[in-house]
């Protein structure tokens, strides 16, 4: 088996694939199509600007992404790469997502400071989730964001921070995390060795 972690140059791509080398998963950080295509597992890391994910329509990773997914692919979106999946982001207006779940991504409310950055816990929704199994409610995980993915059918964990939004989110062969696994320690870890059993 082999995991694709797609280079876009918006992610945390060693701290990514230092985490799966810890799974024993066989991975390859790539920013090829066909080596994309070619992948049994995908994974979008994601760190900064939405606009930056440009940068997958323009190398021609759009196409082959959403062809792997509707051919069944496991892809799993980390936060930014997690917020491409909706159909567009407040940060820049314009650019739009994949659509693959309908709605748009939000900043947090001057309630709050902004981005929301550290340790927070996680309120399962599911407790059918693939991708958080054996993971309790309320265990802690790793953010750093400044927009949010609002809670969807799809969501099965939730974050408070200035309100309610999707923490974790499954469908199919599809999931995302708004937070970073791999800051995330042994809860973290787990997300991952999740996502390869899935």
């Amino acid at each position: 088996m082999r995991v694709a972690i797609v280079d876009y140059h918006a992610g945390n791509l060693a701290s990514v694939s230092k985490a799966f080398d810890r799974l024993g998963a066989r991975t390859i950080v790539t920013s090829e199509p066909e080596v994309t295509a070619a992948a049994d597992k995908i994974v979008l890391p994601g760190v900064g600007h939405f606009a930056a994910t440009r940068a997958l329509e323009d190398c021609g990773l759009r196409s082959v992404i959403c062809n792997s997914i509707e051919a069944g692919v496991p892809f799993l979106g980390i936060c930014v790469g997690m917020q491409w999946l909706l159909c567009s982001s407040e940060e820049a207006p314009g650019r739009s997502g994949l659509g693959l779940w309908a709605g748009e991504c939000s900043r947090f409310p001057a309630s709050v400071r902004c981005p929301h950055v550290g340790w927070n816990s996680l309120h399962i929704s599911s407790s059918d989730s693939r991708l958080l199994r054996g993971i309790g409610s309320g265990a802690y995980v790793y953010f750093t964001h400044s927009y949010r993915v609002p809670l969807l059918a799809a969501t099965v964990a939730e974050c408070y921070y200035g309100g309610a939004f999707s923490a974790a989110v499954e469908q199919q062969n599809l999931y995302g995390v708004q937070f970073h696994p791999e800051k995330s320690g042994d809860v973290g870890l787990r997300v991952l060795e999740n996502f390869l059993a899935c």
